[in-house]
C-alpha cells in the first residue's frame, strides 16, 4: 500500500507527464494546421528527422523482408537482364560505377543513394522487396506492376555484383544492344 506522500509523487508525475503530452500535441497540431514547416523539395528535413525516417525503414524492410525467398541468383542471361533493367530503370536515379545520377536523381529529396554499396547495407530479399514495393515519400517506385519477377530478380542479381565492377566493366554491361 502506497503511502499519501507516495500516492502524491506518482500523481504529480503522471499529472506532469500527461500535460507534457498534452502540450506536445498542442504544439505539433500548431506546427501542422499552422503550416509553419515547409515540406518543399528545395528544403532539408532537420538532421532527426532523417535519422528517425532511415531508421523505421530499415526496420520495417527488414521485417517484411524476411519472408521472402531468394532463388540462385547470378548467371550469366540473368546479369545481362539485369543490366538492361537497372539501365532503363535505376540509372537515372542512382548513377553506377562511373556513372552520376541524372539532374533527375540529383533533385530529388531525399537524393537517392548510389547502389555500388546496397550489399553492404541490404541481403538479397530486402533488395527485393524494396525494389518490388518501393519506398513511400522518397521517390522510388514499386516496380511490382511495371516489372516481371524475373526482372525483378534480375536487377537485385546485377546490384549485388556492382561492388566489383569498375567503371569500364559497368559501361559494357549496360551498354544498349544495338552499340554491342
Amino acid at each position: 500500500m502506497l503511502t499519501n506522500r507516495q500516492r502524491l509523487i506518482v500523481k504529480t508525475a503522471v499529472l506532469t507527464l500527461l500535460a507534457a503530452g498534452v502540450t506536445a500535441g498542442a504544439a505539433g497540431l500548431a506546427l501542422l494546421y499552422g503550416g509553419w514547416y515547409n515540406i518543399g523539395a528545395t528544403a532539408q528535413h532537420f538532421p532527426f528527422v532523417y535519422s528517425v525516417l532511415e531508421e523505421g525503414m530499415k526496420h520495417s524492410v527488414r521485417n517484411h523482408a524476411k519472408e521472402v525467398k531468394v532463388p540462385r541468383l547470378g548467371g550469366a542471361q540473368q546479369l545481362q537482364l539485369g543490366a538492361r533493367v537497372y539501365r532503363d530503370k535505376c540509372l537515372q536515379c542512382h548513377g553506377g560505377p562511373g556513372v552520376a545520377q541524372s539532374t533527375i536523381g540529383m533533385s530529388m529529396q531525399p537524393i537517392p543513394g548510389p547502389l555500388v554499396d546496397a550489399t553492404q547495407r541490404w541481403e538479397p530479399n530486402e533488395l527485393y522487396w524494396v525494389t518490388k514495393h518501393g519506398i513511400k515519400m522518397s521517390g522510388m517506385p514499386a516496380w511490382e506492376y511495371h516489372l516481371g519477377e524475373d526482372e525483378l530478380w534480375a536487377v537485385v542479381a546485377f546490384v549485388t555484383v556492382l561492388p566489383s565492377m569498375d567503371a569500364q566493366a559497368f559501361k559494357a554491361a549496360t551498354r544498349p544492344e544495338e552499340a554491342r
